[in-house]
């Protein structure tokens, strides 16, 4: 049975991790994430799940200080498409070789090309437009088209460029002026296709490429993943990849990370707005109530591995794992214990993080947690820490720990079957004798 399912995820996982354009998209993303971190900082300070934080605050830098911290999250989560498209057009230019800093400044062209100009507002003298951008345009309304446009445009340039189509200056003339001038025709093409596209999509009912994207694709995806069959999907997924030895999140976030990000993005700006949150399957949800410990939600299984295991390799693996798994690193445990392609512990380390989904799918659902903010938090934030300031709940914090005491119990009867194994074969390599003391004392360089 393994040797089939390695046969079948193997060349999956393969041509998932080879694939250019999904690479360029994690990659892309990666780009933009040290930003939405930081920004998130920022706006967390601003809005602290704390009564009384912002008055106390007001006494030291006056009424309203929070807008100071706010324009610094928004010049990150309102502009967040720009940094989609250029991060991707730069990720995908290195993948096919084309020029890197090229393709990431004609993706940005073609993107804004694309991108509707005329804003409509009644001013004192009656209906009148402005020339300008909207942030609904380069927000998290604007992802997937940021993701289209970026792959297209550079495939295009790319192509053009290969062709020949280039202006070519004589030898001796500096680098940097050679390489634009060759990249003016490519880029002219470029912009032409997309400004041709422009037009044929202002004579639809959509008005605009970012309205057809987000109501014929983005919208009908983010509603898929917005669900907890969705969730289930990702956990065992990742899980199952995992279990050959395969990072599981890095293969399946290059489907579920656009989604996931996207829905923690609109919490985000609603909760920057003080509105309702809107979704329960957001980026947070999977990272601090999925799995605890890493992949697996193994920090359970470290705990029993320390505490209840009379194997010595098992205590000493769990000892020297027990800091990393709090922090969210569990590659110790992945191919120390073994989890890779070990029997007895797949069904825990696919029945944990799958049972943690449900739980926390029915305690969101019911009520009984608030949603998560949306706050992009390093996935190395402790449990407990994570919860509170994801939800601004205590509760948060004391269901993670829930969590994690029932993942100690499902993983308990699996760990030791395992301690029993490796027990009997520690006893007998005790019984057989291990090796002879070596001695150096008998060892002569007289004849060297």
């Amino acid at each position: 049975m393994l040797s089939k399912l390695e046969e079948v995820l193997m060349p999956i996982a393969d041509r998932l991790g080879k694939n250019k354009i999904l690479v360029a998209i994690r990659d892309g993303f990666l780009v933009s994430t040290p930003l939405i971190i930081v920004g998130s900082i920022f706006l967390l300070i601003a809005n602290f799940p704390v009564t009384g934080w912002s008055e106390f605050w007001a006494r030291f830098f006056g009424t309203g200080w929070e807008s100071y911290l706010s324009n610094v999250a928004r010049a990150t989560f309102d502009i967040v498409s720009i940094l989609t498209v250029i991060g991707i057009g730069y990720a995908y230019a290195r993948e096919i070789g084309a020029d890197r800093i090229q393709g990431a400044i004609v993706s940005l062209v073609a993107f804004v090309i694309l991108m509707p100009t005329a804003i409509p507002y009644v001013g004192e003298e009656g209906p009148a437009v402005m020339r300008a951008i909207s942030f609904s345009y380069i927000g998290t309304n604007g992802i997937f088209l940021a993701m289209l446009v970026s792959i297209l445009s550079v495939r295009i340039f790319n192509w053009a460029y290969n062709k020949g189509w280039t202006i070519k200056l004589p030898k001796g003339v500096p680098p940097a002026v050679f390489d634009s001038f060759a990249a003016l025709i490519p880029s002219a093409i470029v912009m032409f296709v997309f400004f041709v596209a422009r037009i044929v999509f202002e004579l639809t009912p959509y008005e605009s490429a970012h309205n057809f994207i987000y109501t014929v694709l983005q919208a009908p995806l983010m509603g898929v993943g917005n669900s907890l069959g969705a969730q289930i999907v990702y956990a065992v997924v990742c899980s199952v990849f995992w279990f050959f030895g395969i990072n599981g999140p890095s293969v399946a976030n290059s489907v579920f990370s656009p989604i996931f990000r996207t829905l923690s993005m609109e919490n985000l700006a609603a909760f920057e707005a003080g509105l309702p949150l809107p979704h329960i399957y957001t980026g947070q949800f999977v990272d601090l109530f999925q799995t605890f410990g890493g992949g697996g939600s193994t920090l359970s299984l470290v705990i029993l591995m320390m505490t209840v295991c009379k194997s010595q390799r098992i205590k000493q693996l769990g000892r020297l794992s027990i800091v990393p798994g709090i922090f969210g690193i569990n590659e110790p445990i992945i191919f120390g214990l073994p989890i890779v392609l070990n029997p007895i512990m797949i069904i825990p380390f696919i029945g944990v993080p799958l049972m943690n989904t449900v739980l926390s799918a029915i305690a969101f659902e019911t009520g009984f947690l608030p949603y998560t903010n949306g706050v992009a938090l390093p996935w190395t934030i402790p449990l407990g820490f994570s919860g509170y300031l994801s939800t601004g709940s205590f509760k948060a914090s004391l269901f993670q720990i829930v969590l994690l005491i029932l993942g100690c119990i499902v993983y308990y009867p699996f760990i030791k079957i395992l301690d029993k194994n490796y027990l009997k074969e520690e006893h007998a390599q005790d019984d057989e004798g291990g090796l002879d003391d070596i001695s150096f004392d008998d060892i002569s360089f007289d004849d060297l």
